[in-house]
């Protein structure tokens, strides 16, 4: 199926979502992975704000819209088989819901290595 609007083909896979990473644009420090439906691209490239697809909640939805901690698109690239997307964003305070800048924010063997950006309990009421 081809995704004119986008200018290239995208595969959305068979639940009709496309993993999509975000990156900091200045120091391309990887910042969270989430997933995308059609809507969610769509609503990215329109609005230059990154928009995601919860699959947990089954909704559309915008990262920052409850903290304010925005993702401004500065380039969506898409892989070579076109099956994931790469937000490269300019990120308002914290990516992670627990607080740190990054959601990879701790090694496999639980040392934390990222920073803490702000305070969950205080924007998550």
């Amino acid at each position: 199926m081809s995704d004119s609007e986008f200018g290239v083909d995208l595969d959305f896979g068979e639940d009709g979502l496309i993993p999509a990473v975000a990156q900091d644009a200045d120091t391309g420090e990887v910042l969270m992975l989430a997933y995308a439906n059609r809507d969610a691209v769509e609503k990215t490239v329109e609005t230059g704000r990154a928009h995601y697809y919860s699959r947990s909640r089954e909704e559309l939805w915008e990262k920052g819209a409850t903290s304010g901690h925005t993702q401004e698109i500065e380039e969506v690239r898409v892989d070579c088989d076109g099956d994931s997307l790469l937000y490269v964003v300019e990120q308002n305070v914290g990516a992670c819901h627990t607080g740190h800048y990054s959601c990879f924010h701790r090694t496999i063997d639980g040392e934390e290595v990222g920073e803490q950006a702000f305070d969950p309990d205080a924007v998550y009421e």
